[in-house]
């Protein structure tokens, strides 16, 4: 892990005194935190993710607030290094002014020497009012820059405007799924530094992998206070030592038979400590030996966007990232930990850490690294226009500088890229469109400073303009042309398409697209009462911050099911329609392969209770499209594509090595019966493989397919396809059964088949876990196992089950 040991240093974390400007409160803060948070926990304010109480808490970002706290000290000779301040802050040490700040993602450091007394100091932090900064700074701009307020239906979802004026989370000011409260504090470390002893500052690494499988790591460390010092660096076995000359030591580290990480499901994720100590100080990061290249060659269709590691092209499967809460001072190391572990344990090997978020903290890459999660990661601009005068662009080459140096080392860490939808944004708004080129001009200003202080930081990244993008200099529409480059497909869900949509667009890499459902009861109920358990109840629809989401779920569930009667059942079948959008669209893509080479769907998590694009609700729970996400982003997979003139049979194979797989496909009766269809059995290689075909007509009127296979490497897996909408079949009570035994720390839930098929068959607890399994179909004399991990193993679950027949029809 990262780790950082520097003698004397003094951690200022912890307890803080919190007052506002008006006087009204005052309490304890925990730093790192944020003021909402702190202010919540002293009982100041109420939970602001509970009902409608966002509206009535967004005072508190207009106003400023300080924190302080005092300081003993034994001598004077300090510096402050703080990283994080959320966002216009002074900070002052024995009422005189030492920093100023406006950008939340850069680290400062402070000389204190000539302020610092050795006795007893005290720090003063006032964060002002981010808010009244961002309008001022609008004010002083130019020409008028739009942000996403000013979009003609975002606008109703960011109701905070100018937070584009600002180095800071732009999902603060309100998103389509997160709530509006711009909250500010200290996001990062905050410490005492002597002055006196060496520095370990900036390190440089970078890898060669020569054509003989050697690796050589060059590594440069920056230093300050250490001329005359004893040094020593170290890496896989090797060390160097001397005594420091000037600013730099540097050296090369030969590796002849290196042990390579790889992605997840692709190898091991071998890390080695390198090691650096000057005097009594010492960095340790921990480096993966892998080379990562993006292939973007043309072809007959248009151009590539895929990734080669370690010489082996290699499909990307994932989701986007948003922060782990809208909050920052309810962020746990633990927790993001669990989510991240979710990915993985659902078959991903990437994440796209979002443009409107932030640049996460070294122990999230440390993470990565070792789950072999790759990560696109965006610099932090999304969905608006920015400034491009000499002062912002100044900010931002300090931050990108800082950022590259501080995470470029990670093994997980496989692309750069410049933002998320600005080329996009240049269409939306109406001063941009009546002045298009004023815009373009502004925004290549934005963009070219990105990129060039990105390869004077590391020259061997790799970097892409923008996300979509059809490749660099292109400023083509890639939410339609599937051609080239990475591309973001909301016409399913912005445009109402169906599901079947998905299939009509071919990408070469799709690095957004999703469908939104509701948050698992367990979710709500830390929202909303049972009164409010209603869509259209105002608490729920202050959780739903996409205009006309609600209509679109419903309208939707109109196009393929019964509706359902039962809140709970609507809530279960929103998630089960949600799966089923996501997985259209990734198992059709994956068919593709290796013309298309990535899906990254929208979004992996949630920043509180809300609903949402994402698999994952906000504390961690498997809502439906996880669980199938474990299924359909499987190693080894078989799928049935539609086509014009029959349904075709197609294996993936994304493993090391060739497979071969026994599928049997079966004709299955909604009353119960089934005949024998097909039986298959073929080898799947690196790329897709169609495996057979099956005529439409070879299933009656009240059939579905249904398929179960075995590979030669252990797998198996099976699914069913319905020809037509779930709406349309007269479905009959399945009568199946459940059986329970407690299994250790863990329950076993027997499912037991009754007289009719049940479709999406779903196990239920009364008690926050998981389950092995999400929905499932159960034959007639079949059964299957589930299992259920207890987030408190002491308390004894009561199960219940649901399905698509009881949600619908009963």
């Amino acid at each position: 892990m990262t780790s950082d040991t520097i003698p004397g240093a003094l951690d200022l974390s912890g307890p803080w005194d919190l007052t506002d400007d008006a006087g009204e409160y005052r309490c304890k803060a925990s730093m790192p935190g944020d003021v909402i948070s702190a202010l919540h926990a002293n009982g100041k304010i109420v939970d602001p993710y509970w009902g409608r109480n966002e509206y009535d808490l967004r005072w508190i970002a207009e106003r400023e607030w300080t924190i302080r706290r005092q300081v003993d000290l034994d001598h004077s000779d300090f510096e402050l290094v703080v990283d994080g301040l959320d966002t216009v802050c002074t900070v002052k040490w024995n009422d005189t002014i030492v920093l100023e700040t406006q950008n939340s993602f850069r680290t400062y450091r402070v000389d204190l020497s000539d302020v610092a007394t050795t006795a007893a100091n005290e720090i003063e932090i006032t964060f002002h009012s981010n808010l009244k900064a961002a309008n001022e700074k609008q004010e002083a701009q130019p020409f008028y820059i739009p942000s996403v307020t000013d979009h003609p239906v975002m606008g109703a979802q960011c109701p905070i405007p100018n937070g584009n004026m600002l180095r800071k989370t732009a999902c603060d000011f309100g998103w389509d799924w997160n709530i509006a409260l711009a909250p500010m504090g200290l996001n990062g470390s905050i410490s005492l530094r002597p002055t006196a002893v060496p520095k370990i500052g900036r390190l440089e690494v970078s890898q060669d992998h020569g054509a003989d499988g050697t690796v050589s790591l060059t590594v440069a460390a920056h230093l300050e206070n250490a001329v005359g010092q004893k040094f020593e660096m170290s890496f896989a076995g090797q060390s160097l030592t001397g005594t420091v000359e000037n600013g730099l030591i540097d050296a090369v580290f030969d590796i002849q038979n290196p042990a390579l990480w790889w992605p997840a499901g692709q190898g091991d994720q071998r890390l080695h400590d390198l090691s650096i100590t000057v005097g009594e100080t010492k960095k340790v990061r921990r480096i993966g030996l892998r080379k990562v290249e993006l292939l973007t060659d043309e072809d007959e269709v248009g151009s590539r966007f895929a990734f080669r590691v370690n010489g082996r092209e290699i499909f990307m499967k994932g989701a986007n990232w948003i922060p782990a809460d809208a909050l920052s001072g309810r962020i746990r190391e633990e927790e993001v930990r669990e989510l991240l572990q979710s990915a993985v344990d659902a078959n991903m090997n990437m994440i796209r850490i979002w443009g409107g978020g932030r640049y996460e903290a070294d122990w999230f890459y440390d993470i990565c690294d070792e789950l072999g999660l790759m990560v696109w990661q965006d610099f932090m601009f999304s969905c608006n226009l920015y400034p491009s005068t000499p002062e912002f662009l100044d900010e931002v080459k300090a931050e990108v500088r800082e950022n590259v140096a501080r995470m470029h080392h990670h093994a997980c860490l496989a692309l750069w890229c410049g933002d998320n939808e600005l080329v996009g944004a240049l269409t939306w708004f109406p001063a941009s469109v009546k002045d298009r080129d004023r815009y373009l001009v502004n925004y290549d200003r934005l963009n070219r400073t990105i990129e060039e202080e990105l390869k004077a930081t590391d020259p061997t990244a790799i970097w892409w303009p923008s996300s979509p993008c059809p490749g660099p200099m292109n400023f083509g529409d890639s939410w339609h042309d599937d051609s080239s480059g990475d591309m973001h497909f909301w016409s399913v869900w912005h445009e109402s398409k169906d599901f079947e949509h998905y299939r009509d667009v071919s990408p070469r890499f799709c690095s957004e697209f999703g469908f939104q459902s509701y948050p698992s009861m367990e979710a709500i109920k830390r929202f909303a009462e049972p009164r409010d358990w209603n869509i259209a109840a105002p608490v729920f629809e202050s959780h739903q911050k996409n205009p006309g989401g609600n209509e679109r779920i419903a309208g939707t569930m109109f196009r393929y099911f019964r509706f359902p009667r039962r809140f709970q059942d609507f809530v279960w079948l929103s998630q089960i329609q949600q799966g089923i959008a996501i997985k259209t669209a990734v198992e059709h893509w994956r068919s593709l392969k290796p013309h298309c080479m990535g899906t990254l769907y929208w979004q992996l998590n949630d920043t509180w209770p809300v609903c949402s694009w994402a698999s994952l609700d906000h504390g961690g729970n498997w809502k439906m499209l996880h669980h199938m996400a474990k299924d359909f982003f499987a190693p080894v997979h078989v799928v049935v594509r539609p086509e014009a003139d029959a349904l075709e049979i197609v294996g993936i194979n994304d493993t090391v090595s060739e497979v071969e797989v026994d599928i049997t496909l079966i004709a299955a009766k909604i009353s119960g019966e089934t005949r024998d269809l097909l039986t298959i059995q073929e080898k799947i290689g690196s790329e897709s493989e169609i495996l057979a075909e099956v005529d439409y007509d070879a299933l009656a009127d009240d059939e579905v397919l249904g398929f179960f296979w075995t590979a030669s490497d252990g797998s198996s897996g099976g699914d069913i396809y319905a020809p037509k909408p779930w709406k349309s079949y007269d479905l009959l009570a399945p009568a199946h059964k459940f059986e329970v035994a407690r299994d250790g720390d863990d329950w076993v839930i027997t499912l037991i088949g009754g007289k009719a098929p049940a479709f999406f068959v779903t196990v239920e607890a009364d008690q926050p876990g998981r389950f092995s399994q999400g929905p499932s179909t159960l034959f007639p004399g079949y059964s299957a196992e589930v299992r259920f991990t207890p987030r408190d193993p002491d308390v004894e679950p009561v199960f219940t089950t649901r399905d698509l027949h009881s949600a619908t029809m009963a």
